[in-house]
């Protein structure tokens, strides 16, 4: 029961960040011309790992 709702949360995680990237685009680009990068591929590349080793 714990693992289904561990599984349950990380995916909802794991759509928040998908949703927190395509809503902070603009800024992303904003960003990148000032020469700074925002690091959401790292938070999304790890809530993603995470997900699929609870799959497992």
């Amino acid at each position: 029961m714990i693992s289904r709702v561990y599984r349950a949360t990380l995916f909802a995680l794991y759509q928040l960040c998908i949703v927190t990237g395509i809503v902070a685009m603009p800024l992303a680009i904003a960003a990148r011309q000032a020469g700074l990068t925002l690091p959401i591929h790292r938070l999304l590349a790890n809530v993603e790992e995470a997900y699929e080793a609870a799959q497992r």
